[in-house]
């Protein structure tokens, strides 16, 4: 297939919904969780779950990296912007997230702090050089997709001596995360296979996710995100399990190699080191999960620059935001989704970022038609081909 029509065909979905029906074993069940938000979101826009037989579920995991940044983390970019004065340069989910006593960096931006929205850290370095007598801090989240142009941005600063431009440093990574929901102990939800990242695995290939079918014999399919993508890497992993097999196998051949991007891994690599453990909300401190400046590059570390101090903030009582990353819970289990949590009002960051599972259920009225909602009249349409 060559066009995103042809990853949307309703015929071919009927098929592939027939073959899955066919071969899910109707004696056992199947649990896989899609960690990538982006594979969350497609399984709701195009009614996935509803084509699949009943013993055959998706979970949905940590894989929106606003949502699992963890609320100090928050309080402490709003640190830098109300009382260090810099101008604090984001992404557009970040703005609304909440922080402590239901605080956001749009509500910081209310109050006069200099916070601004950007589409890419390129952005970021054209305000400090337009602003040389202010503080310029790029809030730098997100998996291994975003990390390559952090990367570039930093050797840039480097290059032109930038001396106002700095970042603060909260890239995390996929595999430390899928080793931690694996060992959390007393996990509620079996899950028996996952569906790996795209985007990231474009840059980190599918090699490193080998040592969770080794080590834990999971299956693991690097899966694209169109509804065609998910529904075939679906069957491969059933596939997998009906076998007794446990292997890495790639469905996104189109993007995604064993090797990955070796140019942009380089690049991070002289960039960034590991930090020895990182809190993300819902799994904890995870060991080895995410990267900081190399002592080369500390001179635009916002962290030292700035000298910030930990917040104890936590979530607020009774949203089921971390449970839901874990894969423990869906958002329909949280008592505040859909009437103190609401995308006009949110209380978690799940129903914040257009990656997030509550976001998703709103924004394909899962909170209005339940889990089962009937999906083929709309979903595979010349509406979602559009």
């Amino acid at each position: 297939m060559k066009y995103v029509d042809e990853f949307r065909s309703e015929t071919l979905a009927r098929d592939l919904a027939a073959t899955i029906a066919r071969e899910a074993d109707p004696g056992r069940s199947y649990a896989i969780m899609e960690f990538c938000g982006g594979h969350t979101h497609a399984i709701f826009r195009y009614g996935v779950q509803d084509l699949m037989p009943g013993n055959v579920s998706f979970v949905h995991g940590p894989g929106c990296p606003v949502c699992v940044l963890p609320i100090p983390r928050l309080d402490n970019a709003i640190e830098i912007a109300e009382r260090h004065k810099a101008i604090l340069l984001t992404y557009g989910d970040m703005m609304r997230v909440p922080a402590s006593k239901r605080r956001s960096l749009l509500k910081a931006k209310a109050g006069g702090a200099d916070v601004r929205m950007v589409y890419s850290v390129a952005d970021a370095l054209k305000v400090a050089r337009a602003n040389p007598e202010r503080q310029v801090v790029f809030f730098a989240i997100g998996f291994e997709t975003t990390t390559p142009p952090t990367a570039v941005a930093l050797l840039t600063a480097e290059r032109e001596g930038l001396a106002n431009f700095s970042v603060f440093c909260n890239h995390v990574l996929t595999p430390s995360a899928m080793q931690q929901i694996l060992d959390v102990p007393g996990q509620s939800i079996a899950i028996d296979a996952f569906l790996g990242p795209s985007h990231v695995s474009s840059v980190i290939g599918s090699a490193p996710y080998e040592r969770f079918a080794r080590d834990f014999h999971k299956p693991v399919v690097i899966a694209g995100f169109e509804p065609l993508d998910v529904m075939y890497s679906a069957l491969m992993a059933i596939r997998q399990l009906n076998e007794g097999r446990a292997e890495v196998e790639n469905q996104y051949t189109r993007v995604v190699t064993r090797e990955g991007n070796l140019k942009a891994q380089a690049m991070v690599a002289e960039v960034f080191e590991l930090r020895d453990s990182f809190e993300w909300r819902g799994l904890g401190a995870v060991p080895g999960s995410a990267l900081r400046l190399r002592e080369r590059f500390r001179a635009f570390d916002a962290e030292t620059r700035f000298a910030l101090t930990p917040s104890t903030g936590t979530d607020v009582k009774g949203c089921e935001c971390p449970a839901i990353l874990r894969g423990q819970k869906k958002p329909l289990d949280c008592k505040l989704f859909g009437t103190v949590c609401t995308p006009d009002n949110p209380v978690g960051s799940c129903m914040v970022s257009s990656e997030g599972a509550c976001a998703a259920y709103w924004s394909y009225r899962r909170h209005q038609a339940g889990e089962h909602m009937p999906a083929e009249d709309e979903a595979f349409g010349e509406e979602a081909v559009a």
